[in-house]
């Protein structure tokens, strides 16, 4: 039998670099595609990750990366940077972590860090922001590195023994960098689940590192490195008109969501969005994965867009105070159209106000996996799942990104 002379591509192979593609787009889309290889010519050792994307992962590993930790840079895109932690990393440190993260604010901190063969470093680890410099939301977390410096071992002592070898080979570490710019990784490492890293690396007879203390100029260094990085993002961010900043801008705008509600609207499979009935003409607030490949949008085009932005001939939306599922005519990005189940469900505040609404779509037309269910229990399943996220975060007024004004309107919600 005749055998074709150009082999096929391994599926595997195939959706890996779709998945590579994807992860870099959370770049080139808000900096354009030159912002690659401007950032590989970077020296040192450092992480971006993106907080809009469902598990907060990695989406840049510098070239330094590998060198310090013995990670290829496929091999962390795309994971949470709790592949770099171990047992003995310090759960204050962490805790400390997360709670940057969730105030979308800069943070320093000395933490034991575990490399691929699990060998463990100290690390001073400086976390930043990296703001859309329009409406202040956060689009990527920046996390650079700098190796303390070890003064025993400089003293000629014996470096400590207590966490190193196959007891710790499924231990991972962070980034590190060499001597001369060190910047690096993980702020993906503060959403660390406590427990599961307990689970995980429960290691018994470990003797815990002494904890360093980074010198002034390790500090300095850290944070010089991250200025230079978020200016390069900033100079290839205004190719494409959007503009960041390493400082937020309080101007007003379209309030963003808080990272804790991003990382749950991200679990959620369907396609859907969130809009802020509060301000004018309802904007779009969230918009999930499955709704950007169900349109055509990129999350930048649809943000801040009302939802007719989907309307063309035969459609007409309004707003809506109650619960309803619709058949509408929608059209995508390149003007195709589709057959679009829609069920609309408000949010309301305490005072009784609705406060925000979720839009979940259905392709009718197309094939999908319902597990059983029929799609209107599919659709509510996703309304669901969002109130359930929005209820969860609603009690503690930490839906939106911290700021300096009050948010009356969204600051207690009452799911009705």
């Amino acid at each position: 039998m005749a055998t074709s002379g150009a082999a096929e591509a391994d599926p595997v192979e195939r959706d890996d670099d779709h998945h590579q593609r994807r992860l870099a787009s959370s770049l080139t889309a808000r900096y354009s595609d030159w912002v690659l290889e401007a950032l590989d010519e970077l020296p040192g050792s450092f992480l971006l990750t993106d907080p809009a994307l469902a598990g907060h992962p990695i989406v840049y590993a510098s070239r330094g990366l590998a060198a310090l930790t013995g990670y290829a840079r496929r091999e962390v895109l795309g994971r949470s940077a709790r592949v770099f932690q171990g047992a003995a990393t310090d759960r204050a440190a962490v805790a400390g972590l997360r709670e940057a993260v969730r105030a979308q604010r800069a943070h320093q901190v000395a933490i034991l860090n575990y490399r691929r063969d699990g060998s463990p470093h100290w690390v001073l680890l400086h976390l930043a922001p990296v703001f859309h410099a329009r409406d202040g939301s956060v689009l990527h977390f920046l996390a650079v590195q700098v190796p303390i410096d070890d003064a025993r071992r400089r003293a000629g002592a014996p470096p400590c023994r207590g966490a190193q070898g196959p007891v710790l080979a499924a231990c991972r570490e962070e980034a590190r960098v060499d001597e001369d710019f060190p910047c690096a990784s993980s702020s993906g490492k503060v959403f660390v689940d406590i427990e599961l890293l307990t689970r995980e690396f429960a290691v018994t007879g470990l003797e815990a590192e002494e904890p360093r203390v980074a010198s002034d100029s390790e500090k300095e260094k850290a944070i010089s490195t991250a200025n230079c990085i978020v200016s390069a993002l900033n100079r290839y961010s205004k190719l494409t008109g959007l503009v960041v900043s390493g400082k937020r801008c309080d101007s007003v705008g379209i309030p963003a969501l808080s990272s804790s509600l991003n990382l749950s609207l991200g679990r959620i499979k369907q396609s859907f969005v969130l809009t802020h009935s509060s301000l004018p003409d309802m904007p779009i607030i969230y918009a999930s994965d499955a709704f950007l490949s169900l349109t055509g949008y990129s999350r930048e085009e649809i943000s801040g867009c009302n939802c007719r932005v989907l309307n063309g001939p035969g459609t007409s939306l309004e707003a809506f105070e109650e619960a309803c599922t619709v058949d509408l005519l929608s059209y995508r990005k390149d003007g195709s159209s589709f057959c679009d189940l829609l069920h609309v469900s408000p949010i309301r505040d305490a005072s009784g106000k609705v406060a925000f609404h979720i839009w979940a779509h259905l392709d009718v037309a197309a094939k999908h996996d319902f597990n059983g269910l029929t799609p209107d229990v599919w659709q509510l399943g996703a309304v669901g799942a969002v109130r359930v996220a929005v209820r969860g975060l609603s009690a503690s007024g930490s839906l939106l990104r911290p700021s300096g004004r009050p948010n009356s309107d969204c600051s207690l919600l009452t799911i009705s």
